[in-house]
């Protein structure tokens, strides 16, 4: 419980930093926040300025995590699940005049979605290039140093390789001495696209599926959706999950803001019901891959061989073998399930908060924050400049906005390496000793 309270207490700090709105004031001004992990990275773009290197100090390499840009929906179901329903009420005569035009809009863009599930789309691929051009522009003691060496790395997935090719040609651009590896394999997916084991896939049995469905009912209001689609609310009562209806609609809706299309279906809901069907979202991500009392707080830990690979990997570019490594940017890409559970594992801000009640989430803790499409952690290291002598120094960049680590400094958003490497080290232990005990 103490853990608990002080975590809630960091948690209304760092809001109060960053967002002085509630989410739902959030939403209504901006509507695509909604969609979660289908949010436009560039329709929430970071516009404050980040803060000068130390005096004395220099950036010289990046560890970063990203996930791939927008996509197309990946269930072969997702687009025609929800015309399904509305044709089958077209049949019988129960659509409104709304209804007949939101089926006219899902028949016309269905056709474009066949064999494109989970792509890449060309919203998603100028996503990446704007990174990587930001990249360079922020950082160009590190990109346009003369052949700077970038290691760059892709799980199996094309659409994760292909946000990685959009980055790396910013990059190319902004120096075309940069030496790129590219290296995408299946050996690469342990760390990469880590998926749950061990004691976190036991804990992740422990959330109550009954329970969650039950929040979803209890949040969800369709009664003016139906209204506003069917002519025939007793046909509605004896023919459709109204629940799920709107639940499935707004997913296609959310995602809309993947593609260059004219067709907005986000105009069906109101404010409050977007609202609402993005707390149903938020909760169930955060209880799935964040801090979750209800997982003891574990599922962050399936991306620990991530969180040892950039420990490691950092080890080998400021250790004794600095001389070797001749690496200035380690880029790894992969996905949102990957990013989130990173971001709570790191502790970025408010991420690692644990939270009991599925109503008092969204005052501490907003997924839309975390992990919109091409999301990305990237953590910044500065060394002394040449003839003066002081730590290496690190800073932690959550979709291109300064986060606050688990850390004590005295110089935010700068932390000491060696001390915040001690505090993960210690952290991984302690969740081994747990996972040993467990066996």
């Amino acid at each position: 419980m103490k853990k608990t309270i002080i975590l809630l207490l960091l948690g209304v700090l760092c809001l109060s930093v960053q967002a002085q709105k509630t989410a739902r004031e959030e939403i209504a001004a901006n509507p695509y926040l909604s969609g979660s992990n289908y949010l436009d990275y560039d329709r929430y773009p970071a516009t404050k300025p980040l803060t000068e290197s130390p005096k004395g100090y220099e950036p010289f390499y990046m560890s970063h995590y990203g996930r791939h840009g927008s996509r197309w929906l990946i269930g072969k179901r997702d687009y025609t699940r929800v015309a399904d329903v509305l044709q089958k009420a077209a049949s019988d005569g129960k659509l409104t005049a709304k209804g007949c035009e939101t089926l006219e809009q899902l028949e016309r863009f269905i056709p474009c979605t066949i064999k494109r599930h989970g792509d890449l789309t060309t919203v998603g691929e100028r996503q990446h290039h704007g990174i990587g051009k930001r990249m360079a522009e922020h950082f160009p003691e590190i990109f346009k140093h003369k052949s700077v060496a970038i290691d760059a790395r892709s799980t199996v997935v094309p659409r994760c390789i292909l946000s990685m090719m959009a980055e790396c040609e910013e990059l190319m651009a902004a120096n075309p001495t940069a030496r790129i590896h590219n290296d995408v394999s299946e050996s690469l997916q342990y760390y990469l696209n880590q998926p749950w084991d061990g004691l976190v896939k036991e804990q992740s049995k422990k959330v109550d599926r009954k329970a969650k469905r039950a929040y979803q009912e209890r949040v969800t209001k369709p009664e003016r959706l139906m209204n506003v689609l069917f002519n025939d609310l007793q046909w509605v009562k004896d023919s459709v999950n109204t629940v799920n209806l709107m639940y499935d609609l707004f997913e296609v809706a959310s995602n809309m803001q993947s593609h260059d299309t004219d067709i907005d279906l986000l105009q069906l809901y109101t404010a409050d019901e977007m609202y609402s069907q993005w707390l149903i979202r938020n909760w169930g991500w955060y209880l799935d891959y964040g801090a979750a009392p209800q997982t003891g707080g574990l599922m962050p830990f399936s991306q620990r061989n991530l969180l040892k690979n950039i420990i490691e990997t950092t080890d080998t570019v400021i250790g004794k073998s600095a001389a070797k490594a001749r690496v200035q940017a380690t880029l790894r890409f992969g996905h949102e399930v990957c990013v989130m559970p990173l971001a709570c594992l790191l502790e970025l801000d408010s991420c690692g908060i644990s939270v009991e009640n599925p109503d008092e989430l969204d005052r501490y803790w907003r997924n839309y924050n975390i992990f919109p499409m091409a999301c990305n952690v990237q953590l910044i290291f500065y060394r002394p400049v040449k003839g003066k002598k002081g730590d290496v120094l690190v800073k932690a960049l959550l979709n291109e906005r300064e986060a606050h680590l688990p850390v004590s400094t005295t110089q935010w958003p700068y932390y000491k390496w060696n001390d915040l490497r001690a505090y993960y080290v210690a952290k991984l232990e302690k969740f081994e000793d747990l996972s040993s005990a467990s066996r």
